[in-house]
């Protein structure tokens, strides 16, 4: 069997960029670590680390070793936490990467079904879709709800399903919205401050074609990636925004935002990615079951 021993001490050699650096973080001689990598390279009957400079750089069975080490002692650092859940007792366990482009509070909504689970401890990650997609085929993740589907990428084996295809909403402060206002939507988007979301966002896309169609300029007074964030700002008078209306019982409950329009030809995808591990997971079929019902 392959001695991760070796197989740490590589690592941390390869990611400090040479055996002196290693040695200072471990708190070893570097001639004790040489060994162990030399020992490593014996088990696997190639050189993975070659002289650069005054460190090393990686051999192309290097980068190939890297890579595997890298999952290996990233899972390892779960250990840990999953042990001392474990110990404390049966927990109902949801790990959900949510990209940063998606609207919270529809995100929310499709949450919702399960956040009544006894035991339940639910883990939210947001970021870009790349990184959650990564740490998702590594099993980090139980799910990720996106704005987009998964990419066609047989590495990864991820499915990607969409959830819901939601309308348009338009909430913004009383001070901006009054019954003209309303009366002339959305043409009078044209003359109202708006919050968007930014293009890491696809509905950021569909709104600018909308706008387009319309022959309306918007006035863009703010771009947020957090939805959440974007209205918080809309509620302190800053401007009217969009949500996909999904989440819009969750931005009526916000003091102080009304309701300007709505624009059915505009609509937020959520899409559901998952890996074989979330295909599955009791709590991700509840979700996406009462998504499918609604």
């Amino acid at each position: 069997m392959l001695n991760y021993r070796h197989l740490y001490y590589f690592w941390v050699v390869a990611k400090e960029g040479g055996f002196a650096r290693a040695a200072e973080r471990l708190d070893m001689a570097i001639q004790t670590i040489s060994v162990q990598v030399r020992e490593l390279e014996k088990e696997l009957g190639h050189q993975l680390l070659k002289p650069a400079g005054r460190g090393v750089a990686l051999t192309e069975a290097g980068h190939a070793a890297l890579a595997r080490a890298e999952e290996i002692f990233q899972l390892g650092q779960l250990i840990p936490e999953e042990v001392r859940t474990a110990a404390s007792g049966p927990a109902a366990l949801l790990t959900v990467g949510l990209s940063d482009g998606l609207s919270k509070f529809a995100a929310h909504s499709l949450l919702r079904p399960v956040l009544d689970t006894p035991s339940l401890k639910l883990v939210c990650h947001e970021g870009e879709i790349r990184e959650l997609l990564a740490d998702l085929a590594l099993h980090r993740l139980d799910l990720v709800l996106a704005c987009q589907p998964a990419p066609q990428n047989s590495n990864l084996r991820l499915s990607s399903e969409r959830l819901v295809e939601s309308p348009v909403d338009w909430y913004g402060p009383a001070s901006l919205v009054k019954r003209e206002a309303q009366a002339g939507f959305p043409r009078s988007l044209a003359e109202l401050p708006l919050l968007l979301p930014t293009d890491h966002s696809a509905l950021r896309g569909r709104l600018e074609r909308w706008f387009d169609s319309l022959s309306i300029a918007p006035r863009v007074v703010g771009e947020f990636e957090d939805s959440a964030l974007l209205s918080v700002f809309a509620a302190q008078g800053m401007g009217v925004f969009p949500v996909s209306r999904l989440g819009s019982a969750d931005v009526a409950l916000m003091g102080g935002l009304k309701l300007l329009g709505r624009s059915e030809d505009v609509r937020e995808e959520i899409h559901a990615i998952r890996s074989r591990r979330g295909l599955h997971h009791p709590l991700v079929q509840r979700i996406l079951a009462a998504a499918r019902g609604s």
